[in-house]
């Protein structure tokens, strides 16, 4: 009977994905420039020749004399540079490679129409070799565990609005939320709750950067899953979407940045430790089952999954998608760092450095015990996949890796179905 209903579950998935609406394909454009790779999986061992090929395309046809410029090299930092070079038939070849494990990558611009379109692809060279660059603080553990045990002794005092507007036959929906670090600072989300009496396994789902509006994942909820989508900004997730405008352009622009040379007042502290409490607000829901939890998210959503898997064992399975805040330091080793891309373009100020080790997912991804899934793609310019490998290689818990080479920070339908499937048959199951 079991099986037969997770194989129910399975079929809906086809139809009722999770949400994840910033991480969606981009939509077709009407030229298209198309860069390929002579190896179908885009991988390449060190000091091989990687081949690729660009074609710039209206219609189907190749675009005649059509005018690119392009850069090639190491993602993030390419070494050579062209503008305004001429296709005559629309076409061209262009090659390198690696010594050491990364990926290198050719981007190109075509005007058409005096319309700029653009197409890259990404030769990945030995991604499993790729070690992190950041350093270990020695304090690490220490650090989180007083910090959780200091917010702990804040009482959750967990708030629960129904929302009558958006329940459904099977679900209920409230508007919650529940005090995070300190007396005051609160954490709000939607609660999507199966309506039938029972005990039911939870979804975790944390956000991708930005502020916005919530709606909750009434779609899971119906299948038998307690889901909880929070904000992480201390501002409840039911207001009018000027209000986030105002405040990402406003009191919260940057907030990567806020007192970044800081770690016990850095902005990102009160955002992992409101993680979780979340899991405090599941584990006091009466009905949830008490054992299977499991937490999700894209980008810096990806980035908190490993956090929260990290800092509380109490998660049984994670699904991180391209993952953000790994290796701050790679660009102070001449290689790409994860998103928002710290040093990049400056020299670190005093103290940031040190401060980043307690915040960056390489050193939380060290000490991941949970079973997970991870997905993400090579044309990933937002998160660069040298940054999330360096998280990635250094996960001693089972784990499963799904490459869809040819994704940037977004993803196709199939690696959302997938990750959908996996978490599904992991919480369902016996």
């Amino acid at each position: 009977m079991k099986n037969k209903f997770i194989q129910t579950l399975l079929v809906l998935i086809l139809f009722n994905t999770l949400s994840f609406s910033l991480l969606s394909q981009p939509a077709a454009s009407l030229v298209r420039v198309i860069v390929s790779l002579n190896h179908k999986d885009w991988s390449y061992k060190l000091n091989e020749e990687a081949k690729f090929s660009v074609q710039v395309l209206k219609y189907g046809n190749l675009v005649d004399n059509v005018t690119i410029d392009y850069e090639i090299g190491p993602e993030m930092l390419p070494d050579v540079k062209k503008q305004g070079v001429i296709l005559k038939n629309g076409k061209i070849e262009m090659s390198g490679m690696m010594k050491v494990p990364g990926f290198y990558r050719l981007r190109v611009w075509a005007v058409v129409d005096d319309k700029r379109y653009e197409g890259l692809a990404t030769a990945g060279y030995e991604p499993e070799k790729i070690q992190p660059t950041v350093k270990d603080p020695a304090d690490f553990d220490s650090f989180w565990g007083h910090a959780i045990e200091e917010a702990r002794k804040t009482n959750l005092d967990s708030r629960m609005t129904l929302m009558p507007e958006r329940c459904t036959g099977d679900v209920n929906v409230y508007h919650i939320s529940f005090q995070n670090e300190t007396k005051g600072s609160r954490i709000f989300g939607i609660l999507a709750m199966p309506k039938k009496a029972g005990k039911y396994p939870a979804l975790l789902k944390v956000p991708g950067a930005g502020i916005r509006p919530y709606s909750g994942d009434l779609r899971t909820a119906a299948l038998g899953v307690i889901t909880l989508e929070i904000g992480i900004h201390g501002i409840p997730v039911n207001l009018d979407p000027q209000i986030y405008d105002n405040l990402v352009n406003g009191a919260l622009l940057a907030i990567w940045s806020i007192r970044l040379n800081n770690r016990d007042a850095f902005y990102y502290k009160r955002v992992y430790l409101g993680c979780v409490r979340a899991v405090d607000f599941i584990f006091a829901l009466p009905e949830f089952n008490g054992a299977d939890i499991a937490v999700t998210g894209g980008s810096q959503g990806g980035a908190l999954t490993i956090v929260t898997a990290a800092l509380d064992k109490r998660i049984k399975h994670i699904a991180a998608i391209h993952p953000a805040l790994c290796d701050h330091t790679g660009y102070l080793n001449k290689r790409a760092g994860g998103w928002p891309h710290y040093f990049k373009n400056a020299e670190p100020k005093p103290g940031e450095v040190e401060s980043l080790g307690y915040y960056d997912v390489v050193n939380f991804a060290r000490r991941v015990t949970t079973p997970g899934l991870y997905t993400w793609g090579y044309n990933d310019l937002a998160c660069p996949p040298t940054s999330m490998y360096s998280a990635y290689n250094v996960i001693s818990a089972p784990k499963e890796l799904l490459i869809f080479q040819e994704t940037g920070h977004w993803t196709f339908p199939e690696q959302i179905e997938a990750v959908n499937k996996w978490l599904l048959t992991q919480l369902m199951r016996e």
